[in-house]
């Protein structure tokens, strides 16, 4: 009766500490573990695997047990209405060893100040690459501790085994929301009496939806997870892809789920890519392929991508037809490659043809399979790559490994094009998949410079607008599915306009203030008006002048202190930097940002030194097979069953079109 007593103090001081800063396992809120936990979807026929921890706290509030934990726990699985059954019994599959751990945690700021973390001693089994096919609710049932049951309830999803589209393409604007969206309308197109004379190419897509991007286990998500349950259709935590975070010491041995072009790939062998202008290794375009908690293992997860997940049986994804984006550093052996291995030579020896420059990108064959890394890290931003090119001599980027810059650089339409063409060859009747990301609309929105995010939304949309051109010239347009979208949003708006000849002339703060006009002082952009006469000459759907007298009052809600002068930054922006005598952890305002602008008091933790993402849903654009499913509003891991089911991915048993024989677990 005291054991059980004690159980029950703990089940309810974790509850109300459930939304807290800081948590023992995100997923687990019990001593008993479930994962994929409580609410998790599948899709039929999804390979995952089955994680069971138990923990025994050895100090702390938790305190149980003596921090012995439960080694003969046991587990069942039922459907609806069906027998409960043993996990391996159901599964078909022999009992996994048991595995042993401990690991630390802080329960708050004050132990974290004090030095002072929760130990945790954990038994655990791992049930590896298993498959339900039958749609319906299933019940997991962790049974532990002389009867204490944690109890996770599952969904298959309905089942879709025909193929209604045979392309799909997905847009995604990192950090991309309907407020800068509106912004980015305002800087590329021209209105009259409030009336625009021409629009962004999303907003004349026929469908708008809305996601919500909560993660498992935070109602604020990194680009990580967010991909990820875009990309697999289960939530996950922060910094991590393709896996439900436990507590083991291992990055790689977390429960993992099946993705969509690996799902792709063995049922229909259809071709695939993935083009960014982030370094390739980045969160967005490695989680296609990636299965580890840890987005920063990029050598690792850059293997993954050519040889399917590292140390570990599961789907051969074949590798990416297309990959095209930044981040030389992992492919050069003495830039801190994977192992010290040249990934250039890897890929050439797996049958990719190599791009280092737009040059030869332009020049590339649409038969082989093809990888193109244009330069170290991310791609420099639209605004340098086509205003301020001076900037891109600054770079010491070039994808050889040099300290030379990298000048001759495709951006995300030369690159989404060459793509499309690559993956129409060689996924011929099979169709094919292609993520395409506009990475700095993010990345610039983390350093407050607003122009360059917004221009590089701007090239995303001309991208979109090149593409749909380019899909109906070689006669794939009404077979192809088309997603414009985030993984995240940012506390962006506009409020006003702002005179900066005005700001710049006044001496204190306070009167620079007064040329910040609202509401009827707010007055209209001159983005589209060229300054005496001469333009930028970037093209339509572009600003003429990205530095008007007369621009946009513009911020966010998630930042560190700053200084603001609203004119277009015509270097990158660094807002914060650290300050003699103090900790180099404590940011205060640049004294080389926006020297004559005002400061404005930030609302972060002193230690921060960008903008954070924030809770906004995040819109979804559609067009082509199956866009009526996009409509309405929706979680994130819904546009990955809603592009399933219009792929026709959801299997009713282990048979596929691709490969007839296949077959793994259950059939339940």
């Amino acid at each position: 009766m005291g054991r059980l007593t004690t159980l029950a103090a703990v089940a309810a001081s974790l509850s109300a500490a459930a939304a807290q800063t800081f948590q023992r396992l995100g997923a687990c809120p019990d001593l008993g573990c479930v994962l994929p936990p409580d609410q998790s979807d599948f899709l039929p026929g999804q390979y995952f695997d089955l994680r069971l921890e138990v923990h025994a706290p050895v100090n702390g509030s938790e305190a149980f047990n003596g921090g012995v934990p439960d080694d003969k726990f046991s587990v069942t699985i039922a459907k609806e209405g069906g027998e409960a059954k043993g996990v391996a019994e159901f599964f078909a599959i022999d009992e996994p060893k048991l595995e042993t751990w401990d690991f630390k945690w802080y329960e708050d700021l004050f132990a974290q100040d004090a030095g002072t973390p929760s130990v945790v001693n954990v038994a655990s089994r791992i049930y590896r690459k298993i498959a339900l096919y039958e749609p319906g609710n299933y019940a997991v049932t962790l049974t532990y501790y002389d009867g204490q049951t944690t109890t996770a309830n599952w969904v298959v999803r309905p089942l879709a085994t025909k193929k209604k589209a045979k392309n799909v393409i997905l847009f995604i604007g990192d950090g991309m929301t309907t407020n800068m969206i509106t912004a980015a309308r305002l800087l590329g197109h021209k209105s009259i009496n409030g009336k625009y004379q021409s629009l962004l190419q999303m907003d004349q897509f026929p469908i708008l939806g809305h996601q919500m991007t909560h993660s498992i286990d935070s109602f604020i998500t990194d680009s990580a997870n967010s991909a990820s349950a875009l990309y697999t259709g289960h939530k996950s935590t922060v910094n991590a892809m393709g896996v439900y975070v436990d507590s083991s010491p291992n990055f790689f041995d977390d429960p993992k789920v099946e993705t969509l072009v690996e799902i792709l790939k063995r049922t229909w062998d259809s071709a695939w890519g993935a083009v960014s202008t982030a370094a390739i290794s980045d969160a967005t375009p490695i989680a296609l392929t990636g299965h580890s908690r840890s987005r920063y293992a990029y050598g690792s997860l850059v293997d993954q991508g050519l040889n399917s997940v590292t140390n570990y049986s599961w789907t051969n994804h074949g590798g990416p037809d297309v990959w095209f984006g930044g981040g030389a550093e992992q492919f050069n052996p003495g830039s801190g490659s994977y192992e010290g291995k040249d990934y250039y030579e890897a890929f050439a020896n797996a049958g990719y043809d190599i791009s280092l420059n737009k040059t030869s990108l332009l020049e590339l064959g649409n038969s082989s399979k093809a990888l193109g890394i244009f330069c170290q890290s991310h791609f420099p931003v639209w605004l340098d790559r086509n205003v301020f090119t001076d900037n891109l001599n600054t770079f010491k980027n070039d994808p050889h490994g040099t300290t030379s810059p990298a000048l001759d650089l495709p951006g995300l339409k030369e690159m989404t094009l060459k793509a499309i063409d690559i993956l129409h060859t060689r996924g011929g009747d099979k169709g094919f998949f292609l993520m395409s990301e506009g990475a700095s609309i993010d990345k610039q929105m983390h350093a407050l410079d607003y122009d360059r995010a917004l221009g590089d939304l701007l090239e995303l949309d001309d991208t979109v607008r090149a593409t749909v051109a380019h899909l109906k010239a070689i006669g794939e347009l009404e077979s192809t599915l088309i997603l414009v979208t985030a993984d995240h949003g940012h506390g962006f708006d506009v409020y006003g306009g702002v005179d900066t000849q005005y700001l710049s002339s006044k001496p204190s703060d306070r009167e620079k203030r007064r040329a910040v006009g609202t509401y009827e002082m707010s007055g209209l952009s001159q983005y589209t008006v060229p300054v005496d006469g001469v333009s930028y000459g970037t093209g339509p759907n572009f600003p003429v002048n990205w530095d008007p007298r007369y621009t946009l009052a513009q911020g966010f809600s998630a930042n560190p202190d700053r200084r603001e002068n609203f004119k277009v930054h015509k270097s990158p922006r660094k807002v914060v930097s650290s300050t003699p005598g103090f900790a180099k952890s404590d940011m205060f305002v640049d004294a080389k940002d926006s020297p004559d602008g005002f400061v404005v008091n930030g609302t972060l933790s002193v230690t921060e030194s960008s903008g954070v993402h924030s809770l906004t849903d995040v819109a979804v654009f559609a067009m082509g097979p199956c866009q009526e499913m996009f409509s309405g509003v929706y979680g994130n891991v819904d546009v990955f069953y809603k592009m399933a089911s219009c792929l026709g991915l959801a299997r009713p048993d282990g048979k596929t079109p691709a490969d007839p024989e296949s077959g793994c677990g259950s059939k339940h």
